[in-house]
């Protein structure tokens, strides 16, 4: 997960909806099922996917009132967290 990535997504959902970025995750994930996908492929499918649920989970915490620093920095420690 990048966070200029997921702040960048953030920031559109701020601008339009959610709604676009659930549609584009279906799609993303209907996309990785396809026939014939390299590996190379599913990898930047998989990526993008990863950065636009975190996106989803700080648009969340900001909706709630934390603010987008914040909410960014939250995120990120719980997925180096995770990691560890």
């Amino acid at each position: 997960m990048r966070l200029p990535i997921i702040k960048h997504i953030v920031e559109f959902v701020e601008q339009n909806d959610e709604d676009w970025v659930n549609e584009t995750l279906e799609l993303l994930e209907h996309m990785a099922d396809a026939k014939g996908i390299k590996d190379e492929e599913l990898d930047v499918i998989g990526e993008l996917i990863s950065n636009m649920y975190g996106a989803l989970e700080v648009h969340q915490e900001i909706k709630n009132g934390k603010p987008q620093k914040e909410a960014l920095n939250e995120f990120m420690k719980r997925v180096t967290g995770s990691i560890d």
